[in-house]
């Protein structure tokens, strides 16, 4: 979309960006079905903070303007992640098995409700994963019908389904999803 810029960050420089993008989380993720409040923005604060020392963090970020419309962002999965673990169907170990090199977690990605539908998500996410040496990504997403938009568009990206995923003890149903790139 003309007028949107994208700005890459990796650990630290995404950690000091956090205050840009924290109300294009906050404003999102309130919505159904996340419904998130301050507890849920809280977590997200915390949780993102770790998640930015991990190695191959990288996060990307649309303005448009000075006005951040929408951002993503992941990292790598280490060798010894437990990212696979949360699924109710266990895969073999020759899928599961990380190198610290082969597989991209997507966390999050988000576009504020004014910018949808106009290629900026789908710039973030080419960003996201523009020049990684992996060999595939994966992401949880709430699952369809509840997610439909999200289910559509990432299945046209060519994620598929591989399972559900409870990712932590009192996590809700999760579809555990996974882009090959090679």
């Amino acid at each position: 979309m003309a007028g949107v810029t994208y700005e890459v960050r990796t650990g630290s420089e995404a950690e000091s960006r956090l205050d840009t993008f924290l109300p294009v989380y906050e404003e999102v993720f309130a919505e159904p079905p996340y419904c998130d409040g301050p507890k849920e923005v809280a977590e997200f604060i915390r949780v993102f903070h770790l998640q930015a020392k991990r190695p191959g963090f990288r996060a990307v970020l649309a303005r448009e303007g000075t006005d951040v419309v929408g951002f993503g962002f992941g990292y790598q999965l280490p060798t010894d992640s437990q990212w696979w673990s949360g699924l109710l169907e266990p895969m073999p170990e020759d899928f599961t098995r990380e190198t610290n090199e082969r597989t991209f977690a997507l966390i999050d990605l988000a576009v504020r409700k004014p910018w949808r539908r106009q290629g900026i998500a789908a710039g973030l996410h080419s960003r996201i994963l523009d020049g990684l040496p992996v060999e595939r990504a994966t992401l949880t997403m709430r699952p369809d019908p509840e997610a439909a938009a999200a289910h559509a568009t990432y299945a046209a990206w060519g994620y598929r389904r591989i399972g559900a995923s409870r990712p932590w003890d009192d996590a809700p149903l999760y579809d555990a999803m996974v882009l090959d790139l090679r």
